[in-house]
């Protein structure tokens, strides 16, 4: 997508936002009561229901679901962008990356609202702010790449296939329970341990505990990993949506 499209990403973010807002009574509290709800759902079935015995449950759940409610919501919104804009599509010339991108963005300005909330709530828990934080800046690049890469790929095919939207759904359920992001995967047999570990968004979830809870540096090695591999969907998702765009045009009749 041309660079100077980046003028209308930001001010179709910004319209998103705003409309989004004013299309409910609370507006933007929703963006952090939602997931707030979601996070007292799976603490009333894993803490309480469950007695989850694991030490600090209640941060590890919190900093868990952040990131990867940041990388769902990404994927999901995004991924139906271009099919839901068909219409749109037809009748003006636009790229069509420019849909699924300004859904990432706006996810992402929501993530921030919801990461500085987290924060606050961490440090009124005794987590205090240490010199790992620095490390905190290039993890989340490399999840906001992982998760465009993931959303393009998503959205280059949806106007194809539908009925894909709703095995992503499903598709994302699954992978949230092998990501380690409501239980440690300590808690899983040693022999699935390994398959689990390949799953990147296990390195990026670890690495955001690490930091936020432990005071840890990140595995560099693993996460200069996933950020190849971010890159590498980023790339093919691009090529898809390029690939495909004649045939959007059609669909729309």
């Amino acid at each position: 997508m041309p660079l100077r499209y980046l003028e209308l990403v930001l001010f179709s973010t910004y319209t998103e936002l705003r409309a989004e807002r004013e299309r409910s009574y609370l507006g933007f509290v929703w963006w952090v009561l939602e997931p707030a709800m979601m996070m007292a759902v799976f603490y009333l079935v894993f803490a309480v229901v469950l007695k989850s015995s694991a030490p600090d449950y209640v941060p590890f759940l919190l900093v868990g679901l952040t990131s990867w409610q940041w990388f769902k919501s990404c994927v999901s919104h995004g991924g139906n962008a271009i099919w839901s804009n068909l219409g749109l599509i037809r009748q003006v010339k636009l790229p069509c990356l420019l849909f699924p991108s300004v859904q990432i963005l706006a996810d992402t300005v929501k993530f921030l609202f919801i990461l500085a909330l987290l924060m606050v709530i961490l440090w009124c828990s005794g987590y205090k702010p240490n010199i790992t934080y620095v490390a905190l800046l290039p993890v989340l690049l490399v999840e906001l790449i992982f998760a465009a890469g993931a959303t393009y790929m998503v959205a280059a095919v949806t106007p194809l296939l539908p009925d894909l939207r709703f095995v992503i759904e499903q598709f994302l359920q699954v992978v949230m329970f092998i990501s380690g992001v409501v239980f440690a995967l300590d808690s899983v047999p040693p022999s699935m341990r390994v398959w689990f570990a390949l799953n990147p968004v296990v390195v990026l979830v670890d690495s955001a505990r690490g930091i936020l809870m432990h005071a840890r540096w990140p595995d560099w090695w693993a996460l200069a990993q996933v950020a190849g591999i971010s890159l590498l969907m980023c790339a093919l998702g691009i090529y898809l949506v390029a690939r495909f765009t004649p045939r959007y045009v059609k669909l729309a009749i």
